[in-house]
């Protein structure tokens, strides 16, 4: 095993994971409108379905993506739509107390599925694989990436939801509260920046 390719592949995942990005943006907000251990699903359905979705590109997903690129073109506007939609719903979230009562955080299976539509996943998995794979020899290289993926990825999500919690001893004010779901809607809107780009190129 390379010692330095492990050294810079922990870089790039923590910089890739811990960073704002749509799957961290919506466990802050969850966080704050529902409370850590009621997003403890989401944040787990996040990191395990993240590091699920890179042992499968690493075993041979990726292949199919090259041989079928209107899949991954699919894939990616299919996730850019549903992005829009989650923004629309925490935007127009109300109180801390009121969005207990009319909507809930996402279970296990959604977070585990979402990360299937999430561009930044994507490049991130297809990054990793291709980049570090001479890690260690195959399968073990794969194995190995996904499980830190999935290691990083609990601790990143944990932080986030946390942050996000605890925001809610300072944000009991309603319009506080509603006045942050907008400004994370808006940056969940900025995080799909690439996509839009990408489409108007």
């Amino acid at each position: 095993m390379s010692l330095e390719l492990l050294a810079a592949f922990l870089l790039f995942a923590a910089v890739m994971l811990f960073t704002p990005g749509p799957n961290n943006i919506m466990l802050m907000t969850s966080g704050l409108n529902f409370g850590f251990s009621r997003t403890l699903p989401h944040m787990l359905g996040v990191s395990l379905g993240f590091g699920l979705m890179v042992f499968l590109v690493g075993i041979g997903l990726g292949t199919i993506f090259k041989i079928y690129p209107a899949l991954y073109t699919v894939l990616k506007y299919a996730g850019a739509a549903y992005l829009l939609y989650l923004a629309w719903a925490i935007g127009t979230s109300g109180e801390i107390e009121e969005g207990k009562r009319k909507s809930r955080p996402l279970t296990f299976l959604e977070g585990a599925a979402f990360q299937w539509i999430n561009a930044k996943g994507w490049i991130i998995a297809l990054g990793a694989i291709t980049t570090y794979a001479a890690l260690t020899s195959f399968p073990q290289n794969v194995i190995l990436l996904s499980a830190l993926f999935a290691v990083m990825g609990t601790a990143s999500s944990a932080a986030w939801a946390a942050f996000g919690s605890g925001l809610r001893r300072f944000l009991k004010d309603g319009r506080h509260v509603r006045a942050f779901n907008i400004v994370m809607a808006l940056l969940l809107v900025a995080s799909l920046y690439p996509v839009f780009a990408d489409a108007w190129h």
